[in-house]
């Protein structure tokens, strides 16, 4: 009997800006990333980890590309995450992207990091 493909976790290579060390910063002490893995002196990529999301910030301050790339992780406990990064501050948080209930059926918040990118934490709404 064969097994289908199951697609798993994807780790996203994205602009970390001019200053790689300024971004890994950021994702450590605002969005609770641990670095794994640093290449360069200075560093010019780092990889970012947090549970089983992985990130890889690439050295690159193309403000236009960084504007434009944007993508989704899935959490559980989403009302908890957005609680943590408001104890932060909230700066990280999108002017337009609070916690809320979508129309497609997800609850979920957005951060702009510091080279211009957008993440949205979500969570499959149980309701």
């Amino acid at each position: 009997m064969t097994t289908s493909p199951k697609l798993g976790n994807i780790s996203p290579f994205i602009p970390a800006g001019q200053d790689v060390e300024k971004a890994i910063a950021f994702y450590e002490q605002q969005l609770g990333f641990t670095t794994v893995y640093r290449e360069g002196a200075p560093v010019t990529m780092a990889i970012v980890k947090r549970d089983s999301a992985q990130i890889v910030l690439q050295q690159n301050d193309d403000k236009h590309l960084a504007e434009w790339t944007t993508f989704r992780i899935q959490v559980e406990q989403i009302e908890q995450l957005y609680q943590e990064f408001q104890a932060k501050g909230g700066i990280m948080i999108h002017p337009n992207g609070k916690l809320q209930t979508k129309p497609w059926g997800t609850k979920e918040f957005a951060v702009i990091d510091l080279a211009g990118v957008c993440i949205t934490f979500y969570e499959p709404d149980s309701n």
